[in-house]
């Protein structure tokens, strides 16, 4: 009976810190985590027992999500056939921005398909403390694919009329705008990246919201069209960190492709950013507001965004270039060097990704509980961040079992799907995916260098300096084994871990070394001592 009520103590005490994954299994090791009104998985809160513990976080294919467990650094002789990853903390390579997805039409209708509870812990697993902790968040401007008709706020006006006749949409002022001030509410560090798809059809060249591009005549009014959004988001207290250029300006030349877009060429972009949408905005009191350029997929980067960056007029008003994941498969990640050592200055953010379905295999858009999808994600997101990218943005918060709604019948997937029947909504691979680096890699965070030599090439990591003096490095064994790694700090010994097979992983431990505004680092008196766990526990985890 004793023993009985310690373990249920037990139990309440680590309820208390979090709430675990409500599984439910879909066949073939597919799972995803419910949460409904009055329930939902919450991220583990962490605090080190002493100077040399590490804490870890697990997710993997067998079910586990943000499982914790404590360590400490050893001095011991490390184990045979390791894969072993070396942490060089003086290294530093880009700032982070952070990590987030997009509120789009679809997005904002599914989460309003919930009760009121439902939506609240939805939108609190993705921006709160005790979720992923998302600092950032793509409006479009206007209707996109992800909506449920074509529209833009000025589709009342005509070539006839100097007028545009602005007005947001129903949808704005009823569901995004409202669910925008909620996420603030939970993350006042939340930054938000507005993104046009198309003019209104009446500027463009086809007079339709597919393809086609802007008139030069109305450079200036359509410039003055995205002014009046950001005065309009202003006025609700939603002011815009940054604004892209125009989401894939290259789509209308993708015959296979028909969704909301504009065209644009290097020249004529650099001509419109130069002499109406950069001078206006500097102008404005949206002076602040950064403007990316490209927003399309990284096979561009020298084929348009060089050449357009090539017009010295327009260059000083661009800040950096938004790129997609799309075709990433077939493009070198090299890109994104060659991108960020000629224009050092500029920042590189990925601000769309989404899992599209294969449709000459049949597959269903949305497949519930995918690891291999979230392992995607995963990879991407190292990949990226490995090469100067500064932000990683999912696509769409939240759809629903069906993809959508999209107006265009292009249907995803996503990392939160929504079921108003049951009212319930499915945290995904892809969501856990995420946080494992939205939840513990703040903004201002610096990626660090680290060495890797491998037994195992199913092995992938990247490391990073918080500006909390935390390092945290995140890892992913893709193998279908357990894999052996042992991860070295100089000044700190080495942590040896069994990852499990098919497994995401956060660690994270204090750096002994400050870190100085200037970039350069000192010895703490404390650091210089040779710290050290508990005998009985060193190198491993409790």
């Amino acid at each position: 009976m004793m023993q009985r009520c310690f373990l249920v103590l037990i139990w309440w005490i680590q309820a208390a810190q979090s709430s675990p994954c409500a599984h439910r299994y879909y066949g073939n090791d597919y799972t995803v985590c419910v949460c409904n009104s009055t329930y939902c998985d919450s991220i583990p809160e962490y605090d080190f027992s002493s100077a040399s513990s590490y804490i870890r976080f697990t997710s993997d294919k067998a079910g586990q999500r943000f499982e914790k467990s404590e360590g400490f650094f050893s001095y011991e002789t490390t184990p045979e056939c390791s894969t072993r990853l070396f942490i060089h903390s003086t290294n530093l390579y880009q700032t982070i921005q952070g990590f987030g997805g997009a509120f789009t039409d679809s997005a904002v209708m599914n989460i309003k398909s919930l009760s009121k509870d439902a939506q609240e812990n939805l939108l609190s697993a993705y921006f709160s403390m005790k979720g992923s902790r998302y600092n950032l968040g793509r409006v479009p401007i206007g209707g996109t694919d992800f909506s449920s008709r074509e529209y833009t706020y000025s589709d009342n006006s005509d070539e006839k009329t100097s007028k545009l006749n602005f007005s947001l949409s129903g949808e704005e002022y009823e569901g995004k705008i409202p669910l925008l001030k909620k996420a603030l509410e939970l993350n006042p560090e939340l930054r938000l990246i507005a993104a046009p798809w198309t003019a209104p059809p009446w500027m463009k060249t086809n007079n339709d919201y597919v393809n086609g591009s802007l008139k030069e005549e109305y450079y200036q009014m359509y410039t003055d069209y995205l002014l009046t959004f950001l005065e309009e988001y202003r006025d609700q207290g939603l002011g815009m960190w940054a604004i892209s250029t125009g989401n894939e300006p290259i789509t209308e030349y993708l015959k296979y492709v028909r969704i909301n877009s504009m065209s644009w060429t290097p020249a004529a972009m650099a001509t419109w950013v130069s002499r109406n949408l950069g001078p206006t905005l500097s102008k404005s009191r949206h002076n602040q507001t950064l403007i990316f350029g490209l927003d399309d997929n990284r096979g561009h980067l020298t084929s348009f965004f060089e050449e357009f960056l090539s017009y010295e007029s327009c260059t000083n008003y661009i800040t950096g270039t938004a790129i997609h994941w799309y075709q990433d498969d077939t493009t070198s990640a090299s890109l994104l060097d060659q991108t960020h050592y000629k224009f050092p200055e500029k920042l590189l953010m990925l601000t769309e990704a989404s899992i599209i379905p294969d449709t000459t295999k049949s597959k269903k858009p949305v497949s519930l509980g995918s690891w291999d999808r979230g392992e995607r994600y995963m990879l991407n997101i190292i990949e990226n961040l490995e090469h100067w990218v500064a932000g990683w943005l999912d696509w769409n918060f939240v759809l629903n079992q069906d993809g959508g709604p999209s107006w265009a019948r292009n249907y995803v997937d996503a990392s939160i799907i929504v079921n108003p029947v049951a009212d319930e909504f499915y945290k995904q691979p892809m969501f856990y995916a995420i946080a494992h680096f939205s939840s513990f890699i703040p903004r201002n965070s610096v990626r660090i260098e680290v060495s890797q030599y491998n037994q195992s090439t199913g092995i992938k990591s990247v490391a990073f300096l918080t500006p909390n003096n935390e390092i945290v490095v995140v890892i992913s064994n893709t193998s279908t084994k357990e894999q052996q790694v042992t991860i070295y700090d100089l000044h700190k010994g080495h942590i040896s871990v069994r990852l499990e097979a098919k497994s995401f992983h956060t660690l994270i431990y204090k750096q002994l070394l400050c870190y100085q505004t200037n970039r350069e680092y000192t010895l703490h008196r404390e650091c210089k001592q040779n710290v050290r766990g508990p005998e009985k526990e060193e190198g491993k985890e409790k």
